[in-house]
């Protein structure tokens, strides 16, 4: 009788420590314990409708900031239906996290259903396209602005090879954009390529592609970017003023209602202050992160119950 009932609570135990198990890493979930179906997709079945929304990152950077991860789960929110896709250069195709190594960033984009994190192998997206040649030959050590060049490259080679949204990852989404083939405005008569659709293999992205080699000169900050997209619509559009970055930042005595807007850009680049999110200032910046990516504010600003994520 007292072995049955030892047999008995064995069973019990190993069964609550299974249930345990489950429960520990649903709530720590690293980057190799993607679910399967997430995991084993790669961009071209995923992405290959044209309707993704994409995010890049070109630094070896492995934890993503609030305001990178607050621009893709705003993203993920106002798309449901669609896959954003994080493109990381940190990230190769065996990437596998130290088991004792937590990334809360990680985490909490893993758990959102329509999100998914690939490498970002350049070589391999230049293929086939104007970029190719030029990637083979380049020095990259020697480029001044080279985070931002390649990111302005591997923007227009993702978006002409699967179609869909590529968005900054200092944008944060509201609204649906309505457009299939569009660019958004930097400044009057300027063009931005923070935020751009086309289908695929639309033909302007090819262009801008050849224009990229032909005008190549990295020492210029943009020349790559907005300034190649200027340079190709400056005779089909009138742009108008965009509103000035620093006033995501103050206290407003009633918040804009943004109701003619798609997204936000709060200019990462031109931050150079850094100005932040603040937990309780009230700003414009923390009422946009309460309202469109709270799982973002409450993890990675609010922190656990309340405290400050800094004084943990």
């Amino acid at each position: 009788m007292l072995n049955k009932l030892q047999l008995f609570l064995s069973a019990i135990l190993l069964l609550s420590c299974g249930f345990l198990y489950q429960l520990t890493m649903k709530s720590g979930c690293r980057f190799s314990c993607l679910p399967p179906y997430k995991s084993q997709q790669g961009p071209e079945a995923l992405l290959g409708k044209g309707r993704s929304i994409v995010f890049l990152e070109t630094s070896e950077r492995m934890e993503p900031p609030p305001l990178v991860c607050c621009a893709v789960e705003s993203a993920a929110r106002i798309y449901p239906g669609q896959p954003v896709a994080f493109f990381m250069k940190s990230l190769s195709d065996a990437t596998q996290l130290a088991p004792t190594t937590t990334y809360p960033a990680f985490s909490l984009l893993s758990a959102i259903d329509n999100v998914f994190l690939f490498p970002l192998n350049m070589k391999r997206l230049f293929e086939d396209t104007p970029l190719s040649s030029w990637y083979t030959h380049i020095n990259s050590s020697a480029e001044r602005n080279w985070l931002h060049v390649s990111s302005d490259a591997s923007r227009l080679a993702i978006i002409w090879k699967y179609g869909g949204i590529y968005m900054d990852t200092d944008v944060i989404s509201i609204r649906p954009i309505p457009e299939e083939n569009f660019l958004a405005a930097q400044a009057s008569q300027y063009s931005s390529n923070g935020v751009f659709g086309f289908f695929p293999h639309h033909s302007f992205l090819w262009e801008c592609m050849e224009n990229f080699v032909e005008h190549y000169n990295s020492d210029i900050w943009g020349n790559q970017g907005p300034n190649l997209m200027t340079r190709m619509l400056r005779v089909w559009c009138k742009l108008k003023d965009f509103q000035e970055w620093r006033r995501y930042y103050e206290v407003w005595d009633t918040d804009p209602s943004f109701n003619h807007s798609y997204g936000l850009h709060l200019w990462n680049y031109m931050n150079q202050e850094g100005r932040a999110v603040v937990r309780g200032s009230n700003t414009l910046v923390e009422n946009l992160y309460l309202k469109h990516c709270p799982r973002t504010y409450r993890n990675l600003i609010q922190g656990p119950k309340g405290l400050d994520p800094g004084n943990k």
